[in-house]
Parts: C-alpha cells; sequence; structure tokens
C-alpha cells in the first residue's frame, strides 16, 4: 500500500489491469465509501505519480475519466476535487436526519447525478486566444436591431402568439435554402427543425434516438460539451480514435459492438482540425445502413474555410436516411443568439417537432423573423464572406507570431478551415511540462489556451494548447504569443 497524502492506495503491477484503470476503480471506490468526502482535495498529478511510482499520465487518465464521469472537478491553479454530486453516490450511514449539503440536493436519479456532475469549459469573451469564439466587435449589431425591430412594427398574431414547434416557417426555408448550396446538403424546409443552440439539439437527436444503456460512440479526442446530453439520454459512452483521416469507424465498431449512434465533426474535427477523407465518410455510412445505427454530424464551423468552397457535409453522401445534422449560428453570429437547427431525415421531421414541442416548445419567435430576413436578404452571406477574410488573416498574424516568438515551445501550422489551431508542445517543452501545466501557465499571463488533453477520455496520445485567433485583433497578436513565450519559459 502505498499512501497519497490522504489514504493508502495499492497498485498491482503484476494484474491484466492497465494501471490508470486500476487507480480510477481505487479512487472512484474511496469516494463512494465516503473515504474521499465531497469537496476534498487529492494530491496534484504530480505528486500522486510521484509517490505511486508510475507516470504522470497514468495518473492523468485516471483523473480525466473521473472527472468525465462527474466524480472529480478541477478548479484552475488549486487542483482536483471529489465533486458534491456523485453519479453514483449512495445516501451516507445516519445521514437521515442530517441538513442536506449545499448543492447536492436530495432525490436525484443515478443519471441526474451524473449529469449535474459534468463540468464544461466556459471560454472567456475578451483577450487572447480563446476558441470558437467569433469576432464580436464586427457583428453589424445595427443592422441586427434593425431587423429585430422590424416585426414589432405592426405585430399581429403569428408574432405574438405561441409559435411552430419546427421553428418559424421562413427561417426554415431560409435555412434549407442555404445549406443545398452551401453545404451540398440534399435536404428541404419540412426536414429543418429550429432549436435554441447547437447544444440542445445535440441533446433532442440523443433522447430521441438512443435507450438508456445503448452504446454511442465519440471522437478521441472530441468535443466534450457531448458528455451532458449523451449522459441525459443515458448512453453508454465510447470512444473510437481519431488520426489524419478522421474518426477510424472500423476499431470504433470492435470497441462498441451493437453501437446505436456515432457522434463525429467530419469537416473540420474538433479539437485536432482534420478533414475526415472520402473513404472514411463512405466506410462510416456503409457502417451505420448495415448496423441500422445513426449518425449525428455537428458541422460547428465548416463555414470557415479558407482553401476554396467549404466541403460538402457528410449528410449529402447520405442515401440510407441515417444521418443528423446539426447546425449553429452561435460561431457564425454570436454566442448568445442561442439559435441553431437539425436536420432530419423526412421520416423523422415529424417526431422531431413533436418532441421538440413536448420538451421546450419553440424559440422566441421575434428572433427567429430576425433571423430569416438576416438571410433572405443577404445579410448573413456578406458577413461570411467579411469574416472569412478577417480570420485568414488573422490566422496567418498567428502563425508567424509563433514563428517568431514560440520556436522551440511550441509547433503552429497553418490550417485551410476553423477559428483555432492546435499548438503542439515542442520535446524541449514536452521534457519540462505537460499541456495542462502549460495552459495553467498561460492562465496566469491572462492566456487562455485550453490543453489538448481535456478532450480526451483516456491517457492522451499527444499534448498541446488550442490557440483560438478569431476574436484577437491582429495587432493583439503578436504581444499575446511573446506574453505565452514568456510564461512558458518561465
Amino acid at each position: 500500500m502505498t499512501a497519497t497524502g490522504l489514504i493508502a492506495i495499492g497498485l498491482d503491477r503484476d494484474a491484466g489491469t492497465p494501471l490508470h484503470r486500476q487507480l480510477y476503480d481505487r479512487i472512484r471506490a474511496l469516494i463512494l465509501d465516503r473515504a474521499l468526502a465531497p469537496d476534498s482535495r487529492l494530491p496534484s498529478t504530480r505528486t500522486l505519480a510521484a509517490e505511486l511510482g508510475v507516470s504522470r499520465n497514468t495518473v492523468l487518465a485516471a483523473f480525466d475519466q473521473l472527472a468525465a464521469e462527474g466524480y472529480l472537478v478541477g478548479a484552475v491553479g488549486s487542483g482536483s476535487y471529489v465533486a458534491t454530486a456523485l453519479p453514483d453516490a449512495m445516501p451516507a450511514p445516519g445521514a437521515s436526519g442530517a441538513r442536506p449539503r449545499a448543492g447536492r440536493g436530495p432525490g436525484l436519479s443515478r443519471r441526474g447525478r451524473a449529469l449535474a456532475g459534468v463540468s464544461r469549459m466556459r471560454r472567456p469573451t475578451t483577450g487572447a486566444f480563446p476558441p470558437g469564439l467569433p469576432a464580436l466587435d464586427l457583428f453589424p449589431t445595427r443592422l441586427w436591431a434593425r431587423l429585430l425591430a422590424r416585426p414589432w412594427r405592426r405585430p399581429g398574431g403569428a408574432l405574438l402568439g405561441p409559435g411552430e414547434a419546427a421553428g418559424d416557417p421562413e427561417l426554415r426555408c431560409a435555412i434549407a435554402a442555404y445549406l443545398r448550396p452551401a453545404r451540398a446538403l440534399d435536404c428541404d424546409a419540412a426536414q429543418v427543425i429550429v432549436v435554441s443552440g447547437a447544444q440542445q439539439g445535440l441533446d433532442l437527436a440523443a433522447r430521441l434516438l438512443l435507450d438508456p444503456g445503448d452504446l454511442a460512440l465519440v471522437e478521441e479526442p472530441g468535443y466534450r460539451a457531448l458528455n451532458g446530453p449523451l449522459i441525459a439520454a443515458g448512453a453508454r459512452i465510447v470512444a473510437a480514435p481519431v488520426d489524419g483521416e478522421g474518426i477510424d469507424i472500423g476499431v470504433g465498431a470492435r470497441r462498441a459492438e451493437g453501437a446505436r449512434l456515432v457522434c463525429v465533426t467530419p469537416s473540420h474535427q474538433f479539437p485536432l482540425g482534420v478533414t475526415m477523407s472520402l473513404g472514411r465518410r463512405l466506410a462510416l455510412l456503409d457502417w451505420a445502413a448495415a448496423t441500422d445505427a445513426w449518425i449525428l454530424e455537428d458541422d460547428y464551423d465548416s463555414e470557415y474555410r479558407y482553401g476554396g468552397r467549404p466541403l460538402a457535409a457528410l449528410q449529402g453522401l447520405d442515401r440510407a436516411g441515417r444521418v443528423v445534422y446539426v447546425g449553429s449560428f452561435s460561431k457564425v453570429m454570436f454566442p448568445s443568439l442561442r439559435l441553431g437547427y437539425l436536420v432530419v431525415p423526412p421520416d423523422l421531421a415529424e417526431p422531431f417537432a413533436r418532441a421538440r414541442a413536448a420538451l421546450d416548445d419553440h424559440p422566441p419567435t421575434a428572433t427567429q423573423a430576425a433571423l430569416a430576413r438576416f438571410i433572405v436578404e443577404g445579410h448573413f452571406a456578406s458577413h461570411l464572406r467579411r469574416m472569412r477574410r478577417l480570420y485568414a488573416e488573422r490566422q496567418a498574424a498567428l502563425v508567424a507570431a509563433g514563428a517568431r516568438h514560440l520556436d522551440g515551445l511550441l509547433t503552429i501550422a497553418a490550417s485551410e478551415a476553423g477559428m483555432h489551431l492546435v499548438a503542439g508542445l515542442r520535446p524541449e517543452l514536452a521534457r519540462r511540462m505537460d499541456d495542462r501545466e502549460a495552459s495553467l501557465r498561460a492562465a496566469r499571463a491572462g492566456i487562455a489556451a485550453p490543453p489538448l488533453a481535456a478532450h480526451y477520455r483516456a491517457a492522451p496520445d499527444r499534448r498541446g494548447l488550442l490557440l483560438g485567433y478569431a476574436a484577437v485583433p491582429v495587432a493583439d497578436i503578436d504581444p499575446a504569443a511573446a506574453r505565452l513565450a514568456a510564461a512558458l519559459r518561465g
């Protein structure tokens, strides 16, 4: 038995179970047995690795899995703590007469506790380099204000009464008309379901396509905010690896035989930025058709492609009706708009609309009407063209600043698409720290640079920082890169 500074943990190197899984099992058991109390702080990963005589990656893999499942929560600069609301927690002995602990709440289901334990990274809205944030200061707010005000000049029953569950008809027509040429989607307005942002679209699709206990495949590394919708649907989550061609469905299918759903970002994989090859796309579609599974295509920032026209969506290749396409206006316009959409196969349109009404009725009608006019009158296309030029310029500035200031620390290569770049840790830096430590140092210098490791469910096979450039003026990029270099060298 080896002391951790809190309690003894024993690992068996002769066992067939990997060390990171043993450590995960031991800590999870200690948490559920209340040997590690809620809110208690765990030793740092570096300290625990040294005391257990294992690599730090082993400890990080265990901590990452515990955090993904809601047993641990992280506080920047402070460490890891036992969550107050646990996914599998049992009532503590003799607790029936005790005062409820703040934040726990009585009576949650197991799924509810797991969902309450999901932590979602919140990106800052100022400074450098927040990934996924558009240039908010350059959105045409005066034009948008006029479009919002226009319906209120002569408000009628359509504006003041209950809206349609599937969304404003004019907006649905405008979305379909945009997607057909821009993303090569095979759809009409009847297949479009307007939702309150992409996250609600993911949640609605997961609830309608999965039963509790079904297997769902996600990309590794991947979009961590998917954990919430999949947990809410009662899914069992399994990761499939991503390489230079995108998700490897062959490996994923072997890991999760009988999977009912796979969630992918084929046009610009998050977070790595790779584009799924045609061969992988066809293999994925063949697998879904053969196994009666569903594909959830998250097309989160495909509008921003700098090497030619945006690539055709996976949905446009689908002939078996297995793809549900998810789109959002948050990264194209502004996050607080909270409007997104699903494009579903024709036979799912009515069930999705009915479920949408059962769960949340409809987004604000006036906002939908304004967005419809923004698209139909050509403002949306004009804004996209301006932002593409601007973001291409800002990406080039970031690559140049990296070459000037971060040589020997990070590898930053240009990309044909997206709003962020993955800066890989150079060997010289990786010998001194991992990407989580690098991210913490960046944060202390006022730089938002999330670690790539945070997007893995298991031990990461690569290390890097996510650097968003879309929201950073060109004049601010070089000084921010210099501050990041000083933080990493210090």
